[in-house]
């Protein structure tokens, strides 16, 4: 059983996809949030409607987890590794966590810090490829409740943190080039990051274009000066200098001097 919610929400079997009602899958991605954690009926509700509240928001209820019940039965031939449980004022997911792909994202996510703390950029960037393969699109991208507009910016905080983990791991790594684009649409979609800004400098320096480099430092100082009236931090800065004089020490691949 594999339950998708990093793009439109879906359920799998070894058989296909299963073909789920909006209001089930809007039921299902609820639960599916936290696997194995109790949900109670007024958060399920909540996270259903948000407004427009039916009459009998619990009978309703009742009537998604009677469908999900009867798509996870399927045809009985396939073993379930997932059960939707009724308990006392509300609901539970019983299901591996490694059957919802947001949790695989994230314990991918978790080992790939854990190498490139360690110094094994190599595995690292195995494993923030392997995390970022599992991304289909925009998380929830099919459902439009308030719920799942704040549970989508907080997943795609997650998968910015982890494009950046593997720009930086690329860069110890020694590939510079590689990453650019990633760090370009990184610096287009987070223009005030100085973070990104500095990782796709000194990835332009280290493929032999600080004039480039240079003009990066540029447009975020203005914009900064001009957004939020304030100069880029003093690393950012450090950087730039480092830069302009051609450092040796930027051409070290194990030395990134930019604040994390």
């Amino acid at each position: 059983m594999d339950v998708r919610l990093l793009g439109c929400v879906e359920m799998h079997t070894s058989v296909g996809q299963v073909s789920l009602h909006t209001s089930v899958r809007r039921f299902l991605a609820s639960l599916a949030w936290r696997p194995g954690g109790f949900v109670p009926d007024e958060v399920m509700i909540e996270r259903q409607w948000a407004t427009d509240i039916p009459q009998h928001p619990r009978q309703a209820l009742y009537t998604y987890a009677a469908r999900l019940r009867r798509a996870l039965d399927g045809d009985g031939s396939h073993p379930r590794k997932l059960t939707l449980v009724r308990r006392r004022g509300g609901y539970l997911l019983d299901v591996e966590r490694d059957s919802v792909d947001l949790h695989r994202f994230r314990d991918l996510s978790r080992l790939a810090k854990c190498a490139a703390h360690r110094g094994d950029n190599t595995m690292a960037l195995r494993l923030f490829d392997d995390a970022l393969a599992l991304w289909r699109g925009e998380p929830l991208s099919d459902l439009n409740t308030d719920w799942a507009e704040a549970t989508r910016i907080s997943i795609q905080r997650e998968h910015r943190a982890v494009m950046i983990g593997r720009a930086e791991a690329g860069l110890r790594g020694g590939r510079h080039e590689e990453y650019l684009p990633d760090l370009y649409q990184l610096s287009a979609d987070h223009p005030e990051d100085e973070r990104v800004a500095g990782f796709l400098m000194l990835s332009l320096y280290r493929s032999g274009r600080q004039d480039e480099a240079l003009s990066c430092f540029t447009h975020i100082r203005s914009r900064l000066v001009r957004q939020l009236g304030d100069e880029p931090g003093t690393m950012l800065q450090n950087l730039y200098f480092q830069i302009l004089r051609r450092d040796p020490g930027l051409n070290h691949t194990q030395g990134l001097p930019v604040a994390h």
